[in-house]
């Protein structure tokens, strides 16, 4: 491929070679493993630039979800387990997932359906922001349910981000309103 983008065809490496060195730029392989191997003609520097601009792109775009953890007891207050269930929905709304688990002491090991019950009626409460991706399972002492939010880290951020911009548009929209008010002579009062 030439310089501009133009197909040059299949040529001899030292033919490629010369046309590079006629256009003052280098010879880069693009697709190596193809039959024949595709080279262009261009700027090494630059192409290394762009590529590393998509990079550092693609990694700022991208969002890593983490793994938030609720605990409870099984004897859990109502008012705990509420406080609990909002903290557990916020993390679903930012888009982490959710590790709801309950801590089993002494006798309340031989106890064990009902902390499957208190976590079904856990995941039933937050239904509208995660859904159950690991059922409750018994992992030596504690009982372990992992909730999936509906929506990725990346389109939370997305959405943030429309917000955070929609507001600073307002915000210099009611600026620039209020500053042409000011300059708007007043009226002379009717006689």
């Amino acid at each position: 491929m030439g310089p501009a983008g133009e197909q040059v065809g299949v040529v001899r490496i030292e033919v490629a070679m010369r046309l590079a060195q006629e256009a003052d730029l280098d010879l880069v392989e693009v697709a190596p493993n193809s039959k024949p191997p595709v080279v262009k003609i261009m700027d090494y520097g630059k192409f290394k630039y762009e590529a590393a601009q998509k990079a550092k792109e693609a990694r700022r775009n991208q969002a890593n979800t983490v793994l938030k953890e609720v605990r409870f007891r099984l004897k859990i207050e109502a008012h705990d387990y509420i406080t609990k269930l909002k903290r557990a929905e916020g993390f679903l709304q930012a888009g982490d997932k959710v590790k709801a688990m309950i801590l089993f002491r002494g006798r309340e090991q031989s106890r064990p359906e009902q902390g499957v019950r208190l976590l079904r009626k856990f995941a039933e409460d937050v239904a509208e922001f995660g859904t159950v991706e690991s059922n409750p399972t018994i992992d030596g002492r504690n009982m372990v349910m992992v909730v999936a939010p509906h929506k990725n880290k990346s389109e939370v951020k997305t959405e943030q981000n429309a917000a955070r911009a929609a507001t600073k548009q307002a915000a210099r929209d009611a600026r620039s309103g209020s500053a042409e008010d000011e300059q708007t002579p007043a009226s002379a009062p009717a006689e």
